[in-house]
């Protein structure tokens, strides 16, 4: 449904029959670390997030899932192959039926 309160016109899936069903009856605003973020919004109240109405909530445990400016890293640590395994692997050892 289109939202009401914060960003009139908008779908929101916060928004019911009865209105905001989320606490307070209202998004809140953006914290520090959402700026520069690709889903901040300008609303009735100020800079909101369209991707979830609590942005506080998302960074109290690390990275926000939906934060598109913040890029993770992912190491990847060389394993050690067994060299049986290996010299197979790379012979393209196929299974006997």
């Amino acid at each position: 449904m289109q939202c009401q309160t914060v960003l009139p016109g908008i779908e929101c899936t916060f928004w019911g029959k009865q209105g905001c069903i989320f606490t307070n009856g209202s998004c809140q605003t953006i914290v520090e670390n959402c700026e520069g973020c690709d889903r901040i919004v300008t609303g009735t109240i100020g800079q909101v997030c369209n991707a979830y109405p609590a942005p506080v909530k998302k960074w109290s445990n690390g990275i926000c899932n939906f934060a598109s400016h913040v890029k993770i890293e992912i190491k990847v640590e060389d394993t050690k192959m067994n060299p049986l395994k290996a010299s197979k692997k790379a012979s393209g050892a196929k299974k006997k039926k």
